[in-house]
């Protein structure tokens, strides 16, 4: 019988090994598996890769992670918001690399790894230093119909985080709204994908139309409860 409910977090991330590429969804504050990189945090691997939307807020979750001194690379588009000090101050430092992509090249970069295509052209960057490589050297550019384009490569996660709304045993997914964002593609890109739901539910009890992430994709779903927030709003 297929199964993919866990009953912890620390049972879902056991396995996650030094080194690993971990993509997390999440746009701003929408979105964020806080309790799956808490877990992450507490489960020790290190020297990681982070591919978000962002590079942290305040002083948890991804922020967190790098100020334990857990990640060696950030990958995101928004590195620099109001409140993004952790990240900031250990980038001028020198204790984390980052890799800046404009927003929609990082959302295709992640969807060519799930669907398994080997590249593309993009005409975002062209001409600044986003046509660079981390070496220097320039990325590979195209004219197409008067154009110029740089290619892009695929980003392949060893480990996804992502936050749904509801799932169940077989690990197909349904997302609320905007919290939706990179969760779909970070599940087809990663090696291994993890996921929190607020709502566990029956198998068959998801309309297969509504059905957003396949369970095929799914490997560990963990179900964790919603809660109110101090405001009196609902965790999204």
């Amino acid at each position: 019988m297929i199964n993919k409910f866990v009953d912890s977090v620390a049972e879902a991330l056991a396995d996650t090994p030094d080194g690993a590429t971990v993509l997390i969804g999440g746009f701003g504050t929408a979105g964020i598996p806080d309790e799956l990189i808490e877990g992450l945090l507490v489960q020790g691997a290190k020297d990681l890769t982070l591919v978000n939307n962002n590079a942290g807020n305040g002083d948890q979750g991804l922020a967190a992670l790098l100020k334990a001194g857990r990640v060696r690379k950030v990958v995101c588009s928004y590195p620099r918001q109001t409140d993004s000090h952790v990240f900031d101050g250990m980038y001028r430092s020198g204790q984390v690399e980052l890799e800046l992509v404009p927003q929609g090249n990082l959302a295709e970069r992640i969807r060519a790894a799930g669907a398994g295509i080997g590249g593309f052209f993009s005409p975002t960057g062209y001409g600044t230093d986003l046509a660079k490589n981390a070496d220097g050297s320039l990325k590979e550019t195209r004219e197409i119909n008067g154009r110029m384009y740089v290619y892009e490569t695929p980003i392949h996660g060893d480990l996804a985080l992502i936050r749904a709304e509801r799932g169940d045993r077989w690990g197909n997914l349904t997302f609320r709204k905007a919290a939706r964002n990179f969760g779909p593609v970070m599940a087809m890109a990663a090696r291994k994908t993890v996921a929190s739901i607020f709502e566990k539910a029956e198998l068959g009890g998801i309309d297969p139309e509504t059905v957003i992430t396949p369970g095929i994709f799914v490997h560990a779903v963990v179900h964790i409860p919603r809660v109110a927030t101090q405001a009196g709003g609902i965790k999204a």
